[in-house]
């Protein structure tokens, strides 16, 4: 098998450089393993919401105070001024409707009930333009019986921190009657799944009931997991804006996006090789000519150009030895120190060195190995270091922009090789 662009991991940052490249008219193929960090999003993309440890309004602004070893920096100030215009349209196109832009952050509900900096957000999700006034004056905070993974007590204490009177409510359908009956049964996926439209007719009716004196009513996101239209038809039945705060993993809006963006990849032709792991990659010089996959052992895969997206630890995309940090699949090299002792810090409240690990690359992301630097294999997302993506707020904007970058960095060579 050959393609123009082969991109190894599924995730945000591998989908979003697929996409771009298939709109573009290349054959690419993406090859996933399965499940990636989209399943933990909050239902919003940051682009970065602290710098220095203060908040940040002005992103873009921040973004050209941040050291030259961020992804950013290496990227470019202009470059992702040049990108950013991209991001929501192309959400768009693959059906996933966001609020917010990239001059001014917004503010989201967190299931703690804190108020964060975030760039982008589905339509649903709770958001804010000032994260001091509210446009609220009356919230019903609704749960579902039996449901344990969302705790209205916090969202009740943020809000009313900020003078917006609560109340909190619980209430059910006989659809769940079901999954109550195991309480490992009640999670946010599940329930979306039984949330038909009939079930979402009757659970319209009891948020009707139990939020007449509200303003607006904030609920788990717990309704639309393979696409809108449940999400929107409950939204259309109740008489009041509802607006959704994501809860614990597995993430109801999180999995929508990974499913949007999965089938829009798909619809443009895209190859999307699920449930396959790239073991090796195969190297003539600083070029990478092929893949070999578990799937695929006696097949290697070829390409033009390569894109690696594996994330950082949790996606296995780095993964720590008792004596180095190792980027798995093909063995590039990585910034960071050989002495475990400067990999943590004791507090763990403290800016956790591993945190800004990553495999090495020049500043169109050509990563290394073994000191060379490999001139068609790009690295993206969260497999980047030089940043931490939790302190920061700034993983999804680095998966998203740093995608991007490489789509960009790979098209203009066609373009150049038709010219010439």
């Amino acid at each position: 098998m050959k393609f123009d662009t082969v991109i190894i991991g599924g995730g945000l940052s591998g989908l979003i450089a697929g996409i771009s490249l298939a709109e573009a008219g290349r054959s690419v193929a993406i090859i996933t393993a399965g499940q990636s960090s989209l399943h933990f999003n909050s239902g919003s993309f940051d682009l970065l919401g602290n710098c220095n440890g203060e908040l940040v309004t002005s992103p873009i602004e921040a973004i050209s105070s941040l050291p030259a070893s961020h992804p950013y920096s290496r990227v470019g100030v202009e470059r992702i001024q040049a990108l950013l215009p991209a991001v929501q349209p192309l959400l768009g196109r693959a059906g996933i409707a966001t609020t917010g832009g990239y001059t001014r952050n917004r503010y989201r509900l967190t299931p703690l009930g804190k108020i964060k900096p975030t760039w982008l957000s589905l339509e649903d999700i709770a958001t804010f333009d000032n994260p001091t006034r509210l446009p609220w004056r009356r919230v019903a905070i609704v749960n579902l019986a039996g449901f344990l993974d969302f705790y209205p007590q916090f969202i009740y204490a943020g809000l009313t921190a900020l003078g917006v009177a609560c109340s909190v409510h619980s209430t059910t359908i006989p659809a769940l009657d079901t999954l109550r009956k195991n309480p490992t049964e009640m999670r946010a996926a599940n329930i979306a799944r039984v949330l038909d439209a009939e079930a979402i007719g009757v659970l319209a009716g009891r948020l009707n009931s139990v939020s007449r004196d509200a303003d607006v009513i904030v609920m788990p996101a717990v309704v639309g997991l393979n696409d809108d239209l449940n999400l929107r038809l409950l939204r259309r039945l109740v008489a009041r804006p509802v607006y959704f705060v994501s809860t614990m993993p597995t993430s109801v809006p999180g999995v929508r996006t990974q499913i949007s963006l999965d089938r829009y990849f798909m619809k443009l032709g895209g190859t999307y090789m699920l449930g396959d792991t790239v073991i090796s990659g195969n190297f003539n010089g600083n070029r990478l000519e092929s893949v070999t996959t578990r799937n695929h052992d006696s097949e290697p895969i070829e390409a033009s150009n390569f894109i690696i997206a594996t994330g950082s630890f949790i996606g296995h995309g780095l993964k720590a030895t008792p004596d180095s940090i190792i980027e798995p699949t093909m063995g590039l090299d990585i910034d960071a120190p050989h002495d475990r002792s400067l990999w943590f810090k004791k507090n763990i409240d403290d800016n956790q060195p591993f945190m800004s690990f990553g495999v090495k690359t020049d500043n169109n992301l050509h990563p290394f190995k073994e000191g060379t630097l490999i001139e068609n294999l790009y690295a993206c997302g969260s497999l980047l270091g030089g940043c931490n993506p939790v302190k920061e707020e700034c993983g999804a904007g680095v998966s998203i922009l740093t995608a991007l970058a490489a789509a960009h960095n790979i098209q203009s060579q066609f373009s150049t090789n038709r010219h010439d």
